[in-house]
């Protein structure tokens, strides 16, 4: 017979859990205000199609669960799908795929209706998955993560502040981000050494700007970025021309800092075309 579970440590034969792996990027959500406050800013409801990633002992789970009734969860840790299968088995439908999610195509699990994801994501793979998800984007209605608040930082950025960059951009262009809210080191187990924050992403039905290639846009923008104190023109001298940021009407003279996502796309597109 299995029983509630709120975060401990302890199967439920008594055995301690496997300890968290530094390698996976390990650090298990234990504190019940903030396992509460994440679940009501998500509201899963009935009928919902919810899979949560890195489920870890299970501290979303069990609370996902009471209100959904069914759920997939996507677990890389071999030694912890034994005790999720366990321990959940009173609390409803639980499908747990025993992979790593950074090659799972999650879009397979969107059978009738978009997905909702929710997840404690290992921070040493925040910036793949999200990409990854990006990829899957269509068939996503919402997602709900937990990050290092330095990455979150940077994906709800504005042009002209210090942490717009990259990341800024291309979240952007695939979904409206805002912060939930911050969480400190303590609710954790064992405690990361950064403070960490929950971001809402709506993956938009039609982006913002329309680009001509992406992975061009991709480039465009990774490279405007990857010197930062340079300009433009001379940080994408290999990719724009004088001529493209001319009539994408962008000053070669300014900084990848100070560059819109209506603006990147714009570039991007004169400087493919002036390829063709």
């Amino acid at each position: 017979m299995s029983r509630r579970y709120s975060g401990g440590a302890m199967k439920t034969n008594g055995s301690p859990l496997p300890g968290p792996r530094k390698r996976l990027g390990q650090n298990f959500l234990h504190d019940p205000a903030v396992i509460e406050q994440i679940i009501d800013l998500f509201g899963p409801k009935r009928g919902d199609r919810v899979v949560e990633i890195g489920p870890g002992r299970g501290a979303l789970t069990g609370r996902l669960l009471d209100r959904l009734g069914s759920l997939d969860v996507i677990e890389l840790d071999r030694d912890l799908v034994p005790h999720l299968k366990e321990v959940f088995t009173d609390r409803g439908r639980l499908t747990v795929h025993e992979a790593d999610v950074l090659s799972f195509n999650i879009s397979k699990l969107a059978t009738n209706k978009p997905l909702r994801v929710i997840g404690n994501v290992p921070y040493n793979i925040s910036t793949p998955l999200l990409f990854h998800l990006f990829a899957s984007a269509g068939t996503i209605s919402d997602m709900c993560l937990m990050l290092q608040k330095e990455v979150v930082d940077r994906m709800v950025a504005e042009p002209g502040s210090k942490s717009y960059g990259r990341l800024s951009v291309m979240v952007g262009w695939y979904c409206k981000a805002s912060r939930g809210f911050n969480v400190r080191p303590g609710a954790f187990s064992p405690p990361p050494k950064v403070d960490s924050s929950i971001v809402l992403l709506q993956p938009h039905s039609k982006p913002p700007a329309a680009v001509e290639d992406l992975s061009f846009f991709t480039e465009v923008v990774r490279s405007a970025f990857s010197q930062r104190r340079k300009t433009l023109r001379n940080a994408l001298k290999q990719l724009v021309s004088e001529s493209a940021f001319e009539e994408a009407s962008v000053d070669p003279g300014l900084r990848a800092e100070a560059i819109s996502i209506n603006e990147f796309a714009r570039l991007s597109n004169a400087a493919w075309k002036a390829r063709e």
